[in-house]
């Protein structure tokens, strides 16, 4: 089912060659294998759901002073700090406080996703667990950009994320026999598509590493892997679900909500699209989202995001964590880029949980 962002609503990235291939390949191996027996050795996955923390544990591991959050007046935020673990990574946290209960934020977004209170979205497509290639065919590149020709054109670089094997697949096409908008837009389909199978039958080992040129790569799987190594909160609150998700595809337990979803959104004034997985959590004292962006079309590599709501005074406080990967913040002047990358990430984080109480006010 193909949802479209309705804007009124929400008012509405030589010598000696071969051991140093041989050294990281072998780094790789052992980092996964690492993860493979801390979580081995944690027992097997439960079947049951888990308690949603208290407020003032969450509020203490957050590094938030309660005191700051008695003031905090409906539609208000309030940022928090969160460690960045990866030279690529930017992390925020904000809450919200919400006159809605929990578990009507929660409701809204497992109809409506995440992405329905981003103004920057244009499209979101429900993806099915029995998606076929024809699933995707409700993605197309736009008209009157140059989109279309240009990934037809694609080379190793940034312009475009597609793995090596990708690339050679869009170089094998001759463009001059077809229309490129029609011809572009299958051809990525067909890519997004092989990238959700692949997830769904070896999740994070499953995501191809990005071709940046010259041997260089970006690795959205070890990103992410990262990301969800290092989240204290699933680690000490969530430790079940923590396992389910770095090991995923597994089994989950009675009461998860998973989805898939395929996302169009403007990135640095152009159209990229996103495959996104997202599991819901409830019970009766709240609820927590997790979401993973294991594909990006362009400008950054991975996305974690993970929402908590929790009962507060006749509402909500809904705290927001993003982790974002990009190989913009590195190289040269990257002391200053990664200060001024953050602070645009916090203001996007801000509008869209302040948009997301606006729609749950008038819904």
């Amino acid at each position: 089912m193909l949802v479209r962002i309705n804007r009124g609503i929400i008012c509405k990235t030589m010598p000696g060659l071969s051991s140093i291939v041989t050294h990281m390949l072998s780094q790789k191996y052992q980092f996964w294998c690492r993860t493979i027996l801390v979580l081995s050795l944690s027992g097997a996955f439960p079947t049951h759901a888990e308690n949603i923390p208290d407020l003032q544990s969450l509020i203490h591991q957050f590094g938030i002073q309660y005191q700051s959050l008695t003031s905090l007046e409906q539609g208000k935020t309030i940022f928090f700090n969160v460690a960045e673990n990866h030279e690529k990574e930017l992390a925020a946290g904000v809450v919200i406080y919400m006159v809605v209960t929990p578990d009507k934020v929660i409701e809204f977004i497992k109809n409506n996703g995440m992405a329905s209170v981003e103004v920057e979205v244009t499209l979101q497509d429900f993806i099915p667990l029995n998606a076929t290639l024809e699933t995707f065919n409700r993605f197309n590149f736009e008209g009157g950009s140059r989109e279309a020709t240009n990934f037809l054109a694609a080379k190793s670089g940034n312009q475009f994320n597609l793995s090596a094997q990708e690339l050679q697949t869009v170089r094998s096409i001759n463009p001059i026999i077809a229309s490129p908008i029609p011809l572009a837009s299958q051809v990525y389909r067909e890519i997004l598509w092989q990238r959700w199978q692949d997830y769904r039958k070896k999740g994070l080992k499953g995501i191809a590493a990005y071709d940046r040129s010259a041997g260089k790569t970006a690795d959205p799987a070890k990103e992410l892997l990262v990301a969800s190594l290092n989240n204290k909160i699933l680690v000490n609150y969530f430790p079940d679900l923590y396992k389910i998700w770095l090991n995923y595809p597994v089994a989950l337990p009675a009461g998860v909500d998973e989805h898939f979803f395929l996302i169009n959104r403007q990135v640095e004034s152009r159209p990229t699209v996103d495959l996104v997985h997202r599991i819901i959590l409830t019970a009766d004292t709240g609820g927590i989202i997790l979401s993973r962006q294991f594909y990006v079309g362009h400008s950054y590599n991975s996305n974690q995001l993970m929402l908590i709501c929790l009962p507060f005074r006749n509402g909500s406080l809904v705290f927001y964590v993003n982790q974002t990967f990009t190989d913009q913040i590195t190289g040269f002047g990257s002391s200053i880029k990664r200060p001024v990358g953050r602070e645009q990430m916090r203001r996007r984080m801000d509008s869209h949980l302040k948009n997301l109480s606006r729609a749950l006010t008038d819904h």
